[in-house]
């Protein structure tokens, strides 16, 4: 059974960061590509960040220069450092894993991140 599960949101002001971190169980952590992508309300699921099952990153405009994703293979963890956050940034985001090629792909339930001061 696969798993992923998220956390580190919550409420932030203006300015401040937050580390989301997820955990993954039931896959082969190393062979996934893994990604985080947010959803604020009345809009569409949206890509933030994705990291390679070989390392490689790809960011979303509005993150770049802000946010660092990165994964550790061994602890089965991929993490979003999230500095200079922005109201507009208000999401919930979700953990992705998907094995390229194959076809597979999971979803995190979420966690809720609230910019405000």
């Amino acid at each position: 059974q696969v798993q992923l599960v998220e956390s580190g949101g919550g409420p932030v002001q203006p300015g401040g960061s937050l580390r989301l971190s997820c955990a993954a169980s039931g896959i082969i952590f190393s062979a996934y590509d893994m990604g985080w992508y947010r959803q604020a309300p009345g809009k569409q699921r949206e890509l933030v960040a994705t990291i390679t099952s070989r390392g490689g990153t790809k960011y979303a405009d509005f993150v770049k220069g802000r946010f660092t994703i990165s994964r550790d293979n061994p602890t089965n963890m991929v993490s979003l450092q999230m500095n200079g956050l922005k109201a507009e940034d208000t999401a919930v985001y979700y953990c992705h894993v998907e094995r390229v090629g194959v076809g597979v792909e999971y979803w995190g339930q979420g966690t809720q991140v609230t910019v405000s001061s």
